[in-house]
């Protein structure tokens, strides 16, 4: 147990030595790494009831002062992110309660409201072109060649606008998805662009303190009492083995 207890204190001083001397402070253009002691911890041997104090130390990384500034800014901007997309997502319970729909109706209410915006100012165009075209040719309002010109334009816009329905539905329902998406992946980007960065944990030096071979010491102990008393008895063996010789040549006499 005395040898059990010497190997374990000599193993904890050489595992603290080594740990000791791994902790190296670095520096670099971009910060540095510094160790340093923070107190101890009581460690008590289970054999020997000896109490050892193990040191702690405390691993320091410190930017250069460019990199912290850089550092500060961007936690700023993903703060500012974070605080706008918890303000815009206020009002999501609400937005996402209302119906939505794609059903004809829903679609083809948004193609004739593109296609006014579009459409109509070139149609208005187009008729006051013909009507001055059929007046400069002497048509008058009214007439029966003026109803047929004017017929034959509305048939014309009303086939503009049924390509329109037939050619533009999958146009016009993308477009009710990108209005209806449009908030939500504002927020979605907002948040992607306020995620918190893990820190980048220092490895602290490995040390590893040897097991004392408590079972072989005491083997090789009750190996070596064994030898001891073996030898005694043999000795013994010897001795008493002569005495004998001794005593039956004195009777012989």
């Amino acid at each position: 147990m005395q040898t059990a207890a010497a190997q374990t204190g000599s193993n904890i001083g050489t595992a603290i030595a080594s740990n000791v001397l791994g902790q190296t402070n670095q520096n670099t253009p971009y910060g540095s790494l510094a160790y340093s002691q923070r107190g101890t911890y009581s460690f008590k041997d289970p054999l020997s009831g000896k109490t050892y104090q193990l040191p702690q130390f405390t691993a320091t990384q410190t930017l250069s002062p460019i990199q912290q500034q850089i550092l500060d800014q961007t936690q700023g901007a993903q703060l500012n992110l974070g605080e706008i997309a918890n303000e815009r997502s206020g009002f999501l319970q609400d937005y996402l309660a209302k119906p939505f729909s794609l059903d004809n109706s829903a679609v083809e209410g948004r193609l004739f409201e593109l296609g006014k915006g579009q459409l109509d100012p070139v149609f208005a165009r187009n008729q006051q072109n013909l009507e001055q075209s059929l007046a400069n040719r002497g048509v008058k309002m009214g007439s029966g060649a003026y109803q047929r010109q004017m017929e034959d334009f509305s048939k014309s816009r009303d086939s503009a606008y049924n390509d329109l329905l037939l050619r533009g539905h999958s146009t016009a329902a993308q477009d009710l998805l990108t209005e209806r998406n449009q908030p939500i992946n504002e927020i979605s980007a907002l948040l992607s662009g306020s995620q918190v960065s893990q820190p980048n944990w220092v490895t602290p030096p490995q040390s590893q303190v040897a097991n004392t071979d408590y079972a072989g010491l005491v083997q090789n102990n009750y190996a070596n009492q064994m030898a001891g008393y073996n030898q005694r008895q043999q000795m013994f063996g010897d001795i008493v083995g002569g005495l004998f010789g001794l005593g039956s040549g004195f009777i012989r006499r």
